[in-house]
């Protein structure tokens, strides 16, 4: 499959780290190009990857073949507009990332059918290490799915979902999970100090086993579930730690967590696809 020329509307961290995946799997930087209205991204983009930046929105957009929509989403709806009129010219595949920003919403401003991909990555992204949500259109080909797929797998893993609801879940999930999990590094991290570790070693200490876990859980040959009995021996100091997280309601806590966070990116869908 050859490559597209991808315009990337938005030089700010996620759009900077796309370009620096991109590259890292195969993209040219002349198959590439930023938009920015302001000169200190689009600098910050050239310096970082190689890869030119404009501000002319439509003429970038008039030479893609995909559009990566990289920009807040209070401010989707202004600049999907104003790019409006160069999508329903020319139809690239439309891949935005904002988060909360329904599809009705930009075909809705867009004033036309086109080829429409929603991606809900996450922060890991901006060290290729994320994990992004993917739902499509039913204008989108099989091949540019396989785009997709190519351009959101170069900052991590992809999965795709067939209901755009779930993409709100993926958002409660794996989109806010990172500030979870370093809540769970800071606790830990604190009560190493509080039994008498400096801040330097719990710190350390937590983070290596952190990234040690994930590691064995990356590693696919048993689920979290049978990881965890394999670390918990029956009277050992694992069990008595497990059990009081358990006892506390963990499970539920972050049920209750997700949850509150998938309500919140529902209520961000209704606030910024407002016409």
């Amino acid at each position: 499959m050859s490559l597209p020329r991808i315009a990337l509307i938005g030089c700010g961290n996620m759009g900077r780290s796309l370009a620096g995946g991109l590259i890292h799997a195969g993209w040219s930087a002349d198959a590439l190009q930023g938009v920015d209205p302001a000169p200190e991204q689009r600098d910050h983009l050239r310096l970082q990857t190689g890869v030119s930046a404009t501000a002319d929105g439509a003429a970038a957009v008039a030479r893609a073949d995909v559009v990566v929509l990289a920009v807040k989403p209070q401010g989707m709806k202004d600049t999907v507009r104003e790019l409006a009129e160069t999508l329903r010219k020319h139809r690239p595949l439309v891949i935005s990332v904002a988060a909360g920003v329904r599809v009705e919403s930009i075909e809705a401003w867009i004033g036309a059918p086109v080829p429409l991909v929603r991606a809900m990555p996450n922060t890991p992204a901006l060290l290729g290490a994320g994990a992004t949500g993917l739902y499509c259109n039913a204008g989108v080909s099989a091949a540019q799915r396989q785009q997709a797929e190519r351009i959101l797998g170069a900052v991590g893993m992809v999965e795709w979902v067939e209901n755009e609801a779930l993409l709100d879940v993926i958002t409660a999930l794996s989109g806010s999970g990172p500030a979870y999990f370093f809540l769970v590094m800071e606790g830990l991290i604190r009560a190493g100090v509080e039994l008498g570790l400096s801040p330097a070693q719990a710190q350390a200490l937590t983070v290596q086993t952190a990234l040690g876990a994930a590691r064995m859980a990356a590693a696919g040959t048993s689920d979290p579930s049978a990881l965890r009995r394999q670390v918990t021996s029956p009277g050992g100091t694992s069990e008595q730690g497990v059990r009081v997280l358990e006892e506390s309601g963990l499970a539920e806590i972050l049920l209750q967590a997700v949850r509150a966070a998938r309500q919140r990116a529902e209520e961000m869908a209704r606030k910024f696809g407002e016409e």
